[in-house]
């Protein structure tokens, strides 16, 4: 049987335009009452991504609310925050409780959307929320301007090293389309970035109940020349964009593949009748960052060997190379000893496994950390146990600085130093965001404590009270 005789034909068209993938994650993110599930209600409606049934089911609550009367032609407005707000408690008391997840796409671009919290004590569910989104988009009601909660939001975003921050000024109808009032404000939204290191804040104004600038140019902003909101999300480039031309390669291990048993006649086919196949041993996983291409030198961490890549399989057909996002298996020169967990990395370009975390926590459970907790870490496929052996630091939201603690509560953001029980392939986040982050769970129920951010290690912690 040809390739081309195939299910599989059309693979050489698929590898060579898996590089232009078209997916996109981005999140919303502002203070309260500004309007975040309406634009996101906006953008799907206007975008035809909602169901009939759906939109005649959120137009009958929405008239029997009363909400907003007629339109200009004669047409019941609906509330279109109710396409995203799910919850009844978030319906009953107007606000968004928890992140609120949405599918949808246009021609030029797939689009995963995460609608989150404005309230103060949901800080927790906003870095759920921009924790891997390609592009967080802050709301700001023209009204009120930049306030705590925007300075807020723009600081765990930094924190975050989310790769695209745009700011929508919304409710620019409310303030009769004020050029003044948008320059202003625009001016204000750039010396915050500025002073928090948010290079490139791309700026909207925007009506998500009227759809000012949101899908379509307005016509009532004349002296705004910019794109519309969602041209802005159609052309920024992606995290995978991103790491895959500008990060090295890492390859997390989730499974060895050790076929067993009869093979399948295609296999069989594939193999010469099986006896080749017999043989074959192979590392699955997902890049993470970067390509890898046959021949290319390879180390495995954390046990710190050096071997080849002799070949790469994607759904039964070998590539010549992979890139990520991609989802493949890894055939090696060498046995080496490598477990699911085990990172793939490109020979040269990391350090070392270490032991000792130092890193960024958003504590995100009510029960609080303590020093001396156990806690389990689980780092890719990976799950170690580790000790908490110093909470050095507390962030202040509002200042952005470090202050003195001894603990995390919940919505706290803050640095501790870990010990774990064997050693991970962890790097820093501001530079890996893949292999730079973590989760911390409790060992005891197994619910997630914290999210976990690496960064550098500023030297040995002196208490060695602590061991495992």
């Amino acid at each position: 049987m040809s390739n081309s005789d195939t299910p599989l034909a059309g693979l050489d068209e698929f590898e060579a335009d898996f590089s232009s993938s078209t997916l996109f994650r981005f999140a919303t993110a502002g203070s309260v009452d500004d309007g975040k599930s309406t634009l996101v209600g906006r953008l799907l409606h206007d975008s035809k991504a909602i169901l009939a049934d759906t939109l005649d089911a959120v137009a009958r609550t929405s008239a029997d609310r009363g909400f907003g009367g007629e339109g200009a032609e004669g047409v019941q407005k609906i509330d279109l925050a109710l396409l995203t707000d799910g919850l009844r408690a978030e319906r009953e008391q107007g606000i968004t409780i928890d992140v609120a997840y949405r599918y949808f796409a246009t021609d030029r671009r797939s689009f995963i959307l995460a609608d989150c919290p404005g309230h103060v004590q949901y800080t927790k569910n906003t870095v759920t929320g921009a924790s891997t989104a390609d592009a967080v988009v802050v709301l700001i009601d023209a009204r009120k301007g930049v306030l705590e909660q925007t300075r807020r939001h723009m600081s765990v975003l930094r924190l975050l090293r989310v790769p695209h921050v745009v700011v929508a000024v919304n409710k620019i109808d409310l303030v009769g389309f004020s050029e003044d009032i948008f320059t202003t404000i625009a001016a204000d939204v750039q010396r915050v970035g500025a002073e928090l290191g948010l290079d490139d804040v791309l700026v909207v104004p925007v009506s998500a109940l009227e759809g000012d600038n949101v899908v379509d140019r307005s016509t009532n902003t004349p002296w705004y020349t910019g794109p519309s909101l969602l041209d802005v999300l159609e052309t920024l480039p992606s995290t995978d964009d991103l790491e895959r031309g500008l990060e090295p390669f890492r390859f997390p291990v989730q499974l060895v593949v050790r076929p067993q048993g009869a093979l399948a006649p295609e296999l069989a086919a594939a193999a010469d009748g099986g006896a080749a196949f017999r043989d074959y041993r192979a590392y699955a996983g997902q890049v993470a960052s970067g390509s890898v291409s046959v021949g290319d030198a390879i180390t495995v961490q954390p046990s710190g060997r050096t071997t080849t890549v002799v070949g790469i399989d994607f759904a039964g057909v070998e590539l010549q190379k992979a890139v990520a996002p991609q989802s493949v298996s890894l055939r090696l020169a060498d046995e080496i000893d490598i477990a699911r967990g085990d990172l793939i990395a490109a020979s040269g370009t990391f350090a070392e496994a270490t032991q000792d975390l130092y890193a960024e926590l958003c504590w995100l459970s009510p029960k609080p950390l303590r020093e001396g907790s156990k806690v389990l870490i689980k780092h890719g496929s990976r799950t170690v146990q580790g000790l908490i052996r110093a909470v050095t630091g507390k962030l202040d939201l509002d200042t952005f600085r470090e202050e003195p603690a001894s603990g995390l509560d919940l919505n706290d953001i803050g640095s501790a130093q870990i010990r774990l029980a064997s050693p991970l392939p962890v790097e820093n986040y501001a530079g890996h965001r893949r292999t730079g982050a973590f989760l911390v769970i409790d060992p005891q129920d197994g619910n997630t404590l914290a999210a976990g951010l690496v960064k550098d290690h500023p030297g040995d912690h002196e208490d060695e009270r602590y061991v495992i």
